[in-house]
């Protein structure tokens, strides 16, 4: 080698440090690459995925190939630049050499194909693995001697290279690389796929309809009243009680009632042959538990109760969908009539009307810790049950109190403070 022409020296040097960049962008490139998407690919028939994937399975043995490589070829540019310096430089080449050549090596060999390998790491590991998969066939002999040895010395810190790592996503990972889809993934899927990691940090008690809301059917009241409340009910299920809610009878569904409402054939016996048993739930279960629950039990409507079995509400399936799919009108006016925008820009808020349903529907940031409602939240900062008029703000909210009644703050005018 020292008595070939310098040209040929040259010549030999710049395909060594082509090679030395390439073997710095395949580490980078095989390492950066999005595994979950190298999955999918490689589910879908991609060649190259398939190659990259095979490669990655056994991550020890594909960085033992590609640093074998990366060495032998940086320590065959060494000895061939300190060759061609001495030619040119005499005896001080060798250090003209050293130092010429490692910022050759940084800059040509490193830094730059490393940095576009992590900018593009599928473009740079898809065409490395046509290169790396026979290297690695007949490097094996090699790269399974240093691998035994780097075994050895990783042993006693209980490193075991050839076992598989753990390699999953939490739910809050996920949730990231949701959010963090961009454009990629439209805005209702991906809120879709938010409501669906939101269920388990939410209880039937977040949604449900509160006991004083519900609307049901007091076996009590006269036979006409029963009736003219069943056909203007939009419900399909309706729980029947006996005076309190507390007393349910059971649950009544309108498709078994509709045929004998057009004979004038209902009466309260009527009635309560056509009731079911209730479904009851704990207040505390979570909205995917309860999702299943339903799905088990082949319900749709279930009455949540509290430790001491008293009605606290009523949640349905539909409800539960909702926090996954979202409401059907996006139209503050018609998707709550709790909720009345104003010109001014701010908001007539009943103060039964649930904290979330107001977070959803005028995308705010109301806390949801302490108190379910609009009244709960007001009294439970203001620790005292206000009179009408008064003024208060939660974080950046300001509320004015427009009505109570009861001992419950009955409306508030809200907006969001600048």
């Amino acid at each position: 080698m020292s008595e070939a022409p310098l040209s040929v020296l040259v010549g030999a040097l710049f395909f060594l440090l082509l090679f030395s960049a390439f073997f710095s962008s395949s580490e980078t490139g095989m390492m950066a690459i999005n595994r979950y998407r190298l999955r999918h690919l490689a589910r879908k028939g991609n060649r190259a995925a398939k190659r990259t994937s095979a490669l990655l399975d056994r991550p020890d043995r594909l960085i033992g190939v590609i640093l074998i490589g990366n060495n032998l070829v940086n320590i065959l540019a060494s000895a061939i630049a300190t060759i061609i310096a001495m030619r040119m430089w005499g005896d001080s080449g060798i250090a003209i050499a050293t130092l010429g050549l490692t910022f050759v090596v940084l800059i040509f060999g490193e830094v730059t194909p490393k940095t576009i390998a992590a900018m593009y790491p599928e473009k740079v590991a898809f065409p490395s693995s046509l290169v790396l998969t026979p290297m690695l066939k007949i490097l094996y002999p090699v790269v399974a001697l240093v691998n035994w040895i780097c075994s050895l010395l990783m042993r006693p810190f209980g490193i075991r290279p050839g076992q598989e790592g753990e390699d999953y996503l939490t739910s809050e990972e996920l949730r990231t690389l949701v959010n963090e889809s961009g454009l990629r993934l439209p805005t209702k899927r991906k809120g879709m796929l938010l409501g669906i990691l939101d269920l388990e940090k939410v209880s039937v008690d977040d949604i449900m309809v509160p006991r004083n809301e519900i609307n049901g059917i007091d076996i009590e009241d006269g036979i006409k009243d029963i009736i003219h409340q069943l056909r203007d009910c939009q419900h399909t299920r309706m729980p029947v009680y006996r005076g309190d809610v507390n007393n349910i009878v059971g649950m009544l569904h309108m498709r078994k009632i509709a045929r004998l409402l057009t004979l004038e054939e209902v009466n309260k016996a009527t009635l309560l042959q056509e009731t079911i048993e209730p479904y009851y739930v704990p207040e505390t279960t979570p909205l995917h538990t309860q999702l299943f629950n339903f799905q088990k039990a082949k319900e749709r409507t279930a009455l949540v109760v509290d430790e001491y079995g008293d009605i606290m509400g009523l949640v349905t399936l539909e409800d539960i969908l909702e926090e996954i799919v979202g409401d059907f009108t996006t139209d503050v006016s018609d998707s709550s009539q709790e909720i009345t925008p104003q010109g001014d820009g701010s908001y007539i808020i009943d103060g039964s009307a649930s904290i979330r349903d107001v977070n959803k529907l005028l995308g705010w940031e109301l806390p949801t810790d302490d108190a379910r409602t609009i009244n709960g939240l007001i009294t439970e900062e203001m620790q005292v049950i206000p009179d009408a008029s008064v003024c208060w703000k939660v974080k950046n909210y300001r509320f004015e109190i427009l009505q109570v009644r009861d001992n419950r703050i009955k409306s508030v005018r809200m907006f969001l403070a600048d």
